[in-house]
């Protein structure tokens, strides 16, 4: 390489070197800088070292000289904290909807957001052990795939799998493939939801991400938007359970005190609670009635009741009867 291309290189490995090896406990000296940019085939004299510094700096980076044991230059502030990069890391590793081999990726590139030294405690908080993660490499692409067909308000189509007991895939439908206008994307239950309304049958209906295969654009414009029109995708996770569907209604609760954090988490601080008697307190919220609402009940064992609607109580009690009746045979 010509002398005058390394030249026109020099800024660059500086900051490179700035971005991926120094910190706070890690700074750099100018005889360092040198050395490093000479493996580069790059001589430079101290003075044309610090003129770099100041560019630099100019240019935006906090690049900070210490003057205390470890002495030297490191880059003070970065775009990401470390503690948010941790937090990004912890969400990668955690989300079941990224496969292991995503996951591996996607915090590889994080670490390369801060110094090598700061990458190692990145590093050491990836592992979560037996962690489930998805199987289907394409769900990183389904995404973004998703967000530009909402974007550009057309409608997109995909086949849909389940599992068979002998842990096979198998096509829902025959492979037939499902059309839908897509409206929203859930992250619930660690899963990510696609929410649209079903061409087909003309509901709203949402679907594992992770479980849509060979999904594209479709030339046709979306349909929904009366249905959509002010869809608050975090008031529907909140009202479905288990994102199971069901008919919405209004029912109300009865907890026992203790349990009002409890409500609080699944419902969020703006729901109404009236306090019922000494010990109990009652809330009315709007829910889609599933099994899986049922099975949340039941989680809470005696400590909640359902006060109203009738019907919805004595589905619950049909519920209950049923599961018990498994225990009852003889």
């Amino acid at each position: 390489m010509a002398r005058s291309s390394q030249q026109k290189l020099k800024i660059l490995y500086m900051l490179r070197l700035f971005m991926e090896k120094t910190d706070e406990q890690h700074p750099i000296t100018v005889a360092e800088i040198m050395e490093y940019l000479s493996g580069y085939g790059i001589m430079v004299e101290r003075k044309t070292v610090y003129d770099d510094i100041e560019t630099l700096r100019l240019f935006g980076l906090d690049i900070i000289n210490r003057r205390a044991k470890p002495s030297g230059f490191y880059l003070g502030s970065r775009e990401f904290e470390l503690a948010e990069l941790k937090l990004l890391v912890d969400a990668v590793q955690s989300s079941k909807f990224i496969t292991g081999k995503k996951s591996t990726q996607l915090i590889h590139k994080i670490e390369s957001l801060t110094s090598k030294y700061e990458a190692r405690q990145l590093h050491r908080q990836v592992f979560v052990e037996h962690r489930v993660k998805s199987m289907n490499e394409s769900v990183y692409y389904n995404i973004d795939e998703i967000h530009q067909a909402i974007d550009g308000n057309t409608q997109i189509s995909f086949q849909y799998y389940e599992w068979t007991i002998l842990k096979e895939m198998r096509l829902r439908k025959n492979g037939e493939r499902y059309r839908i206008s897509p409206w929203g994307l859930i992250w619930k239950d660690e899963n990510y939801y696609l929410v649209g309304l079903d061409e087909k049958s003309k509901i709203v209906k949402h679907y594992r991400v992770d479980k849509m295969l060979k999904i594209r654009q479709e030339p046709e414009k979306r349909n929904g938007q009366e249905i959509f029109e002010g869809y608050d995708a975090a008031l529907f996770a909140t009202r479905t359970f288990g994102m199971f569907g069901g008919k919405e209604e209004v029912v109300t609760l009865s907890f026992k005190n203790h349990l009002v954090g409890v409500v609080i988490d699944r419902f969020g601080q703006e729901v109404m609670i009236r306090r019922q008697d000494p010990e109990h307190f009652c809330v009315s919220v709007k829910v889609n009635i599933s099994t899986q609402f049922f099975a949340w009940l039941c989680g809470l064992g005696d400590e909640v009741t359902i006060e109203k609607p009738m019907s919805i109580r004595n589905e619950y009690q049909e519920y209950l009867t049923k599961i018990l009746s498994n225990y009852t045979k003889e």
